[in-house]
């Protein structure tokens, strides 16, 4: 695992990994920083078209969580002899077709050869430092908003197991190829004091990176949480990835749960997200502005906890 730059490492570095934000920032003069980011991984879905646009939606989504605009993008692609011609351009089609959703352009990428097929991008946006979001920001008494639905991750393990139909899984695969570019655009109009999206290391990993960083705690609300159909019924069944179990491990002394939280919710806020949605800090007097902010611009929003002074605890779930 690679440590934490150090902080004076370069001047004009100013998001490296010290944080676990969700892209680098790098001053290129006074007043213009190039915020870069590189997301890729195997199907999840068995649709090559919609594989590629959920992969791209979720590395364009790091941009959207500082608060930026994509501008350029770039492939990249590991592709087995398995796929054929025509699932090789529908993914990248996929994903060609997210990048012209967020306004930006791809200008290439890369391909090897590999045992299965990865695809993801590379992605560069440009703006003010100064206007940027990052996750070190959240004060006490903000109100956290979520604007996608948990559980994404519990789904797909059941349509891998045949646990639920097509159609029960089409909700995800819906949020998943979503961009979060609706929810930032939205959100962009409000001060926003932090923020982060919602991927592999589940609710609470990034929301624990998010309080760290920040040196407050996060006291979350456990019934606001908005979960898709049948995740609770399919986690009342052990249907779970491996690395909900795995994120819950590794969070075990910085998460206090309240007595009365049931086991398989603890398993649901540590599920593992692909192309989740953002997690924002803002301040208390925003919330109705900007949940109907959120929902004019076509996202979603919930209310799902909020930021205290620093306890004995980085998260307490109540």
């Amino acid at each position: 695992m690679l440590k934490a730059l150090p902080k004076n490492i370069d001047p004009a570095l100013l998001v490296g990994y010290d944080t676990s934000d969700d892209a680098c920032v790098y001053r290129l003069r006074d007043g213009l920083a190039l915020i870069q980011t590189l997301d890729f991984f195997p199907p999840i879905v068995d649709d090559p078209f919609a594989y590629g646009q959920i992969a791209a939606a979720n590395a364009l989504s790091d941009i959207y969580a500082m608060g930026a605009i994509p501008a350029v993008a770039l492939n990249i692609f590991c592709v087995p002899a398995c796929l054929t011609p025509a699932e090789v351009a529908a993914i990248l089609a996929g994903g060609a077709d997210k990048v012209r959703e967020a306004g930006a352009i791809i200008a290439g990428g890369h391909s090897v050869e590999d045992a299965e097929p990865k695809y993801g991008l590379c992605v560069s946006a440009f703006a003010d430092p100064d206007k940027l979001w990052t996750n070190a920001g959240a004060k006490p008494g903000d109100i956290l908003i979520l604007t996608k639905p948990l559980g994404n991750g519990i789904l797909a393990t059941a349509a891998k197991q045949d646990k639920i139909t097509p159609s029960q899984f089409e909700q995800a695969i819906t949020s998943m190829a979503t961009l979060n570019k609706y929810a930032r655009d939205a959100a962009a109009k409000f001060t926003v004091h932090a923020c982060t999206d919602i991927t592999g290391f589940g609710f609470l990993g990034h929301a624990c990176e998010m309080a760290k960083a920040s040196g407050v705690t996060f006291v979350i609300d456990h019934a606001a949480i908005p979960l898709f159909d049948q995740v609770r019924d399919l986690a009342k069944k052990g249907v779970v990835p491996g690395g909900a179990k795995r994120n819950a491990e590794y969070l075990i002394n910085d998460i206090a749960f309240a007595h009365n939280i049931p086991d398989l919710i603890r398993i649901i806020l540590n599920d593992p997200q692909t192309s989740g949605g953002l997690l924002l800090s803002v301040p208390r007097e925003t919330k109705k502005p900007l949940l109907a902010a959120l929902r004019e611009s076509g996202a979603e929003g919930w209310v799902v906890g909020e930021a205290e002074n620093r306890g004995d605890h980085t998260i307490e779930v109540r």
